[in-house]
Order: C-alpha cells, then sequence, then structure tokens
C-alpha cells in the first residue's frame, strides 16, 4: 500500500467493498485537544485516537512521547476496530506529520496496509466532502501487534547515525539551529544532524510534495539512498513524517526504511552529558 492516499481515492474506498478504518489523530503541540475539533467534525466512520493518551507512553526520561506498550497499543487499535491483513487510513489537521506516527506505529506493529490521508482533514473539508459529529461503535479488531518490523534506535545509535550516515532532524530551523526551545530542557540539534523541517515535506496548500521533489529535496541536502539513515525531532512524532517522506521519495523502500530515534530531542537534551550543536552547521 503506498503510504499517502489522496482524497479522491479515501472518498471511493469509503464507497467501495472493503473501506478502510479511519483514524483520525488531530493534535497540537501545547493544544487545545484535538478530540475537540474531532468532536465538532470527522470524517464518517473514523475513529479518534489521542497522540498523548493512546499513541504514546506516559512521558518520562525515554522522551515526551515514547513508544506505547505493545499491548497498550494493540488495545487501543483493537477498539478502533483495525484488523489483521485490512486497510487504515490515519490522518491528522493537514501536513500529514502527526498522522505519519500512526503510519510508522502500524508499520513498526508488523501492519503494512496503512496510509496517511494527503492533506488531512483541511483538503476533506476544502473539498466539501462529507463530515459528521456523530461518533462510530467500531466492530472490536483483531490485530496484533508484534513490534519491531521497523528499526527504530537510541542516543547511542543515533550518534553513530550522525557520525557514520545520515542523521535528520524533523524540527523547525530555529529549534535546530538553537535559537529557541519551547518545550524541551536544553536548545540545539544533536552534532552531526542535518535540518529537514518536517513542514516542508508539503506545498502552501498541505499537499504532500511529488516523489520527484521530495527526492529533490533530501539530495540537496546531501541524502543519497546509499549508507544508513536516520531520523528524529522534538519527540518522536513528526520523525516519522521524515521515515515517511524518505520512502516515498524512493531513498529508503518499505523494506529498508530508516531508522527512528524514538527518545529524540526530548530524550537527548535530557541528560546533561550529551553535547549539543547550535547554529546552521551540523557542527
Amino acid at each position: 500500500m503506498h503510504p499517502l492516499i489522496s482524497t479522491e481515492a479515501l472518498a471511493a474506498a469509503l464507497n467501495g467493498d472493503r473501506p478502510p478504518v479511519v483514524l483520525d489523530v488531530r493534535w497540537r503541540l501545547g493544544g487545545p485537544p484535538g478530540r475537540l475539533d474531532y468532536e465538532v467534525a470527522h470524517i464518517p466512520g473514523a475513529a479518534y485516537a489521542d497522540l498523548d493518551t493512546e499513541l504514546s507512553a506516559p512521558p518520562g526520561p525515554a522522551g515526551r512521547h515514547p513508544l506505547p506498550e505493545p499491548a497498550e497499543l494493540e488495545r487501543v487499535l483493537r477498539a478502533a476496530g483495525v484488523r489483521e491483513g485490512h486497510p487504515v487510513v490515519a490522518y491528522d489537521g493537514g501536513d500529514g506529520s502527526v498522522a505519519a506516527r500512526v503510519w510508522w506505529l502500524l508499520r513498526w506493529s508488523g501492519h503494512r496496509e496503512v496510509a496517511v490521508l494527503d492533506g488531512g482533514f483541511a483538503a476533506w473539508t476544502a473539498e466539501a466532502r462529507e463530515v459528521t459529529a456523530d461518533a462510530p461503535t467500531p466492530e472490536p479488531g483483531d490485530i496484533t501487534v508484534r513490534p519491531g518490523a521497523m528499526p527504530v534506535t537510541d542516543a547511542d545509535g543515533a550518534a553513530e547515525l550522525a557520525r557514520e550516515g545520515t542523521l535528520l532532524d524533523a524540527r523547525a530551523g530555529a529549534r535546530y539551529r538553537g535559537e529557541t526551545e519551547p518545550v524541551d530542557p536544553r536548545p540545539g540539534h544533536i552534532p552531526g544532524a542535518l535540518n529537514a523541517p518536517s513542514a516542508e515535506h508539503v506545498d502552501t496548500t498541505g499537499h504532500w510534495l511529488t516523489a520527484e521533489a521530495l527526492a529533490t529535496r533530501f539530495q540537496a541536502l546531501g541524502v543519497t539512498g546509499e549508507g544508513p539513515i536516520g531520523a528524529y525531532c522534538g519527540s518522536g512524532v513528526t520523525a516519522s513524517s521524515i521515515v515517511l517522506a524518505l520512502e516515498v521519495a524512493g531513498l529508503t523502500s518499505e523494506n529498508t526504511p530508516a531508522t527512528l530515534y524514538a527518545g529524540s530531542w526530548s530524550n537527548w537534551s535530557a541528560d546533561p552529558t550529551r553535547p549539543a550543536a547550535t547554529g546552521s552547521e551540523p557542527g
């Protein structure tokens, strides 16, 4: 299944013989909660999954959004109706950077039929497609979460990627350069990491760039598709969109995806012994 699905294709699939399970994961750093948006209007049949409490473990030394425990993730996905061998589509408010977390988690769990809605809920409503405030009651799913199908690393592994391969930082430039740090203990970036803001995966309408444009963007950063490559962000969420974008660009593949530093900067910066680079250069 291609990592991205258009609004037109999703609308057709929902009216087809094998409609996908749809997950609404709208979320904002600093709030208000995305569930409030969901309760006002969502794609018909979509179930809501909360990033902070359902798609992450509690915050702590591992970071602000650690990977959820497999059994808890399995409970959440089954409650949303996710079934073995059945397609899933996730959407957020627009650019797909949060929905990519669901894409990544399902792929990590061994479930390959999953895609992110291109343009998200903003694109859906811009086209005046049907929405509802009615919450569905999904038939319980039977997915079994089998973690390990996507590569994950820790702080030591991220440091090695920055030295020996390519490590991409998905945060905005100001945070990468250390000019501001609104949520984590220290400003800056992992020495050797390259800045590849997740917001630049999409155009001004919130739709993802073409595969060719994404490839050009990554290649301009020095990503060749050769050697090990990994991604991180503030807490491991938007870095998932780099993993997705690299696959769309053809610089990685479904069988050889990029590695995710799940703890990301929130984990790295909490350890005062780990260095922090500042400025526009990798360091």
